[in-house]
C-alpha cells in the first residue's frame, strides 16, 4: 500500500508566562503566617520568560510581557523575572493556559536562607517560588539574582526598594531558575492490593548537581524514611515494597517512588526531598486507601406463617475507610415509591486483620404488620460509590404448607368415603323390579 505521511512534527514558541503571587518576607513569615496573619504578605509578580510551549494555533494573541513603566517604591508590587534558559519549567501549557481551563494558580515566592549559599565576597540572593494548581500540580523553582555587597557596587546599582538588592531599569528584579521540582499530583486514592507511583521530578542547572533523595511517608503524628540514596554511596536504603528507579534518578531527574501492594498501613503523607549541596525542594503527596464495600442481604426470599417475626440482616464488609451509611425502604405493588423504614438497629464496626471494617443491621418484619407481597431494599453508601449500592429481599405471599395440604387431602378424602358409602346404602335399601312384580301377585 501507499506510505503513510509522516506526522506532523508538533510546533513550538517562547512565550511570556505571568502569574500574580505574593511575597513573604523571612523577618516575620514564621511568626505572623502561624497565627493566620497575611499581613507579612506583599503583592508579587513572576514572569516566566521565553519559555518554551506548544503552539496549537491559539497563540497568536499573546504579547511579550512589559514591566512596570515608574520607579516602584516599598509598597508596589514586586517584579521578578526569571529567566529559564538553563532549567525548563514543568507543567508550562498547564500554566499559561490556566485562566482559560478554569484553573486556579496559587504562587508564593519567598527568601530561601542558605549559608553555604550567601559565602563569598560578592553575595547571592536566592529564592523560592512554590506554585499550586487547583488540579494538584505543584512546582517549585529556586531563583538566583545577584547581590553584590561592596560599596561601590551599591552606590552604581539601583537597588529594589523593599529587597535591596540590584533591580533593572524597569524596576524589576532579575532572576534565573537554577533548580525545578514537580509533581503530578498532590492528592491519590487506591486500592488495596493495587500498586500506585508517587510522582517527583526534578531538573538543575548546569552548575548544580544532585546530592541526595529521600523519601518519607507521615502519618498520624510518626515518620518513617522509606528510601534514601546519597550519590556517591554504594546503594539506597530502601523499605519493602517501595522502589526507586536509581538509573532514571540520575539520568532523567525521574525521582517517582512506586508503591506495591498497598495496605491500609500505607495511607498517609509522603514527602520527597530533593536536596543539591546548596538547596532543598520538597514535594507532598497525600495518599488516600480507599476500598468498596461488599453488601448481602440474609434471607434473600421470605415466606411467612402468621404470628411469626423475621429479622432481614443486611451484611457490610469489607470497606475503607470507616464512615458508611446504611439504610432500608419497602415496596409493595400498591406503592408508588420506596417508603423508608425506620425500625433498623446496627451492630458495632468490626475490624478485620487486612484493616478494613464490616457492619450490619438488622431490620425485623412481622406477619402482623407486613404486607405480602413487599421488597425490602439496605442501601449502603460509601465515599468510594458514586452511587449507594442497594440490595434486596423479597417477601413472598404465604402459600400453604405440607402438613396443611396433607391435612386437607385426608379430610376430602374421609368426606368422599362418607358420601359413596351413604350413596351405596340408599341404593341397596331400594327393592328391584322383579321383587315388586312377584309382591304384587
Amino acid at each position: 500500500g501507499p506510505a503513510k505521511a509522516p506526522a506532523p512534527v508538533p510546533r513550538f514558541r517562547r512565550v511570556d508566562i505571568a502569574l500574580s503571587c505574593s511575597y513573604v518576607g523571612e523577618d516575620v513569615r514564621g511568626l505572623l503566617r502561624a497565627f493566620g496573619s497575611s499581613s507579612s504578605e506583599h503583592p508579587a509578580t513572576l514572569v516566566l520568560r521565553g519559555i518554551s510551549v506548544r503552539d496549537d494555533g491559539n497563540l497568536d494573541d499573546l504579547t511579550e510581557y512589559k514591566g512596570p513603566q515608574e520607579n516602584p517604591d516599598s509598597s508596589s508590587p514586586i517584579v521578578f523575572e526569571a529567566s529559564a534558559q538553563l532549567v525548563s519549567i514543568p507543567h508550562a501549557e498547564s500554566l499559561l493556559h490556566a485562566d482559560c481551563d478554569g484553573e486556579e494558580v496559587n504562587c508564593e515566592i519567598s527568601p530561601y536562607s542558605s549559608q553555604q549559599a550567601s559565602k563569598g565576597p560578592c553575595r547571592t540572593s536566592w529564592f523560592m517560588a512554590t506554585l499550586q494548581l487547583s488540579s494538584g500540580i505543584s512546582i517549585t523553582l529556586v531563583l538566583r539574582a545577584p547581590h553584590c555587597g561592596s560599596q561601590e557596587e551599591e552606590h552604581d546599582a539601583t537597588l529594589h526598594p523593599k529587597l535591596r538588592i540590584p533591580m533593572r531599569k524597569e524596576g524589576t528584579v532579575l532572576t534565573t531558575v537554577e533548580f525545578q521540582s514537580s509533581s503530578h499530583n498532590t492528592s491519590l486514592h487506591t486500592h488495596l492490593g493495587g500498586s500506585v507511583t508517587l510522582d517527583c521530578h526534578f531538573a538543575l542547572a548546569p552548575s548544580s548537581s544532585l546530592s541526595s533523595l529521600e523519601w518519607r511517608r507521615q502519618h498520624q503524628g510518626s515518620g518513617r524514611s522509606l528510601f534514601r540514596y546519597q550519590v556517591g554511596s554504594t546503594g539506597p536504603t530502601v523499605q519493602p515494597k517501595v522502589h526507586v528507579d536509581v538509573a532514571e534518578l540520575l539520568g532523567s531527574g525521574d525521582a517517582s517512588l512506586s508503591l506495591q501492594g498497598v495496605s491500609v498501613e500505607d495511607e498517609g503523607m509522603y514527602i520527597c526531598l530533593v536536596s543539591t549541596p546548596l538547596h532543598q525542594a520538597q514535594h507532598i503527596i497525600q495518599l488516600h486507601v480507599a476500598e468498596p464495600p461488599r453488601v448481602h442481604v440474609i434471607p434473600a426470599v421470605v415466606s411467612f406463617e402468621r404470628d411469626v417475626k423475621t429479622t432481614l440482616m443486611c451484611i457490610i464488609a469489607g470497606y475503607y475507610p470507616l464512615d458508611v451509611s446504611v439504610s432500608w425502604t419497602q415496596k409493595t405493588p400498591e406503592d408508588d415509591m420506596e417508603i423508608p423504614l425506620s425500625n433498623a438497629h446496627l451492630s458495632s464496626h468490626r475490624q478485620s486483620q487486612d484493616g478494613t471494617y464490616s457492619i450490619t443491621s438488622y431490620l425485623s418484619i412481622s406477619s402482623d404488620t407486613a404486607r405480602a407481597p413487599a421488597t425490602y431494599s439496605c442501601h449502603v453508601s460509601h465515599m468510594t460509590l458514586a452511587e449507594p449500592i442497594s440490595v434486596s429481599a423479597h417477601l413472598k405471599v404465604p402459600e400453604q404448607t405440607g402438613s396443611e395440604g396433607l391435612v386437607g387431602s385426608f379430610i376430602a378424602t374421609i368426606l368422599f368415603i362418607a358420601v359413596l358409602f351413604i350413596a351405596l346404602r340408599r341404593r341397596a335399601g331400594k327393592p328391584k323390579p322383579e321383587q315388586l312384580l312377584r309382591a304384587s301377585e
